[in-house]
């Protein structure tokens, strides 16, 4: 592949937080709710020319057994508002929040991003959430008002209705007032939206933000979700790291757009990715083996198991083989925990397939199934395989997740960014303002404004 025509890598970094990886046993981990850690870890993703910064969201801590459940990270800031805290001290790197499309309001999260957009010149992302479960509900007094089948058309009108609100202002409908700096309107704002979800109408008070729309992430996996991700999102996340699954999900949502009259370059590939980065291969994988073990503790694999079995398997040696006994189909231990919530009696099946056949423990069967580190090695070798997974299709970048906060990123920062700087692969410097300039997309252009729901 020429110079010429390889692809750029997009890098961004999240905090963690809803789905703990962090070993808190390394003397070097701090606080996971503190503005300080945020800020960290924010202006080292800057410090890397990153292209964003991203907070994944809970609406209610999960549970383990009625008691809440102790691996996770709770006492959360609400993400908004520590974005428009971080939009202060950083200048470049985009500012990506999850905001849920069920248990929230079109005019609200519309307004929210429009500020933001504005307070930090152009660098928001708004990553599309959806939940149904009445155990998230019931925070909100709503308990399970919205059926599953349901919870993408709503996700879909409620981004058209707020696309339809900062669309009510034309970009040349506000100016700043010479004398004052205050914005003046020019009777702007203006409003209808009647759906099957929302029945909305008014005027909107805020301006569009320097980027017309915040950049629109999602993260569906299912059909529904990719179809989604199709027609409405700019990046799609995705939970793939091996190379071949990775490709054929690539191609699966690529080959989705046309239909939408949307090109590849309209929509970015984003997994999520580790990276355990040391002297040499050896040290690295040394060390990796070592994280994993840490963030997969006996406690953590036992609670994985009951996830899936729902029973209470507290008894059973978390370095010894699978219970004999089946799982209970209808019963559910870990509440708040998407990834073990369908399916659980194959994935059992599965699981103890697995287990028999390579003779594994409880521990490291959890370990298997849950995923190691995604690139392990020196600087260069890391370098090298982020690089080829981007230009041989398996993504177009990666979310970087540290196993440490805030520090975590400093070595893919300081040793391995120079390496893809080197290939010619990732900027050596930020060349726009925007979060829509630093991935590449085109500006987002008024959309129609309808009275009627979308056929």
């Amino acid at each position: 592949m020429s110079a010429e025509a390889r692809k750029q890598v997009h890098l961004a970094t999240q905090l963690p937080g809803i789905h703990n990886v962090t070993v808190w046993s390394d003397p070097r981990s701090r606080s996971q709710i503190t503005v300080d850690s945020f800020v960290r870890l924010a202006q080292a993703a800057e410090r890397g020319r990153f292209d964003f910064f991203f907070l994944a969201e809970g609406l209610r801590l999960r549970e383990h057994k009625g008691e809440f459940y102790d691996l996770d990270v709770v006492g959360r800031p609400e993400n908004l508002t520590m974005l428009a805290a971080l939009s202060a001290v950083t200048n470049r790197l985009g500012l990506a929040a999850t905001v849920n499309a069920t248990f929230n309001e079109p005019y609200e999260v519309a307004r929210r991003l429009a500020t933001l957009d504005h307070l930090s010149r152009g660098r928001v992302a708004w990553n599309v959430v959806t939940s149904f479960d009445a155990f998230t509900g019931e925070n909100f007094r709503r308990g399970g008002f919205l059926a599953e089948a349901d919870r993408y058309t709503r996700a879909a009108e409620f981004l058209h209705a707020a696309r339809e609100l900062w669309d009510s202002w034309d970009d040349d409908a506000v100016r700043a007032d010479a004398a004052t700096g205050e914005f003046v309107g020019s009777g702007a704002g203006v409003f209808a939206h009647r759906g099957r979800h929302f029945d909305i109408a008014g005027r909107f008070g805020t301006p569009r933000g320097p980027q017309g729309h915040p950049v629109i992430i999602q993260a569906g996996e299912s059909d529904a979700g990719r179809e989604f991700a199709a027609a409405d999102a700019d990046v799609i996340f995705s939970k793939y790291n091996r190379l071949d699954e990775a490709r054929a999900f690539y191609r699966d949502v690529k080959g989705r757009l046309a239909r939408h009259g949307r090109s590849p370059d309209d929509l970015l590939v984003i997994p999520t990715a580790t990276a355990v980065v040391a002297d040499t291969d050896e040290e690295a994988a040394a060390y990796a083996d070592e994280i994993t073990r840490a963030q997969v503790g006996p406690q953590t694999a036992i609670a994985h198991l009951e996830a899936v079995w729902g029973r209470d398997l507290s008894a059973y040696d978390p370095d010894g083989p699978l219970p004999d006994v089946a799982p209970e189909p209808d019963s559910l231990l870990l509440k708040g925990h998407s990834v073990f919530r369908k399916d659980r009696e194959a994935t059992a099946r599965r699981w103890r397939k697995l287990a028999e056949e390579r003779g594994l423990s409880i521990r490291e069967l959890v370990i298997e199934v849950s995923g190691g580190q995604t690139f392990v090695g020196s600087p260069r070798t890391v370098a090298d395989a982020i690089d080829h997974f981007v230009q041989t299709d398996g993504a177009d970048g990666f979310v970087l997740v540290p196993h440490l906060t805030p520090g975590g990123l400093d070595d893919l920062v300081d040793r391995v960014v120079p390496l893809l700087q080197e290939k010619g692969v990732f900027r050596e410097d930020y060349t726009g303002t925007t979060l829509r300039d630093h991935l590449g997309l085109r500006p987002r252009t008024h959309t129609h404004t309808s009275t009627e729901e979308d056929a």
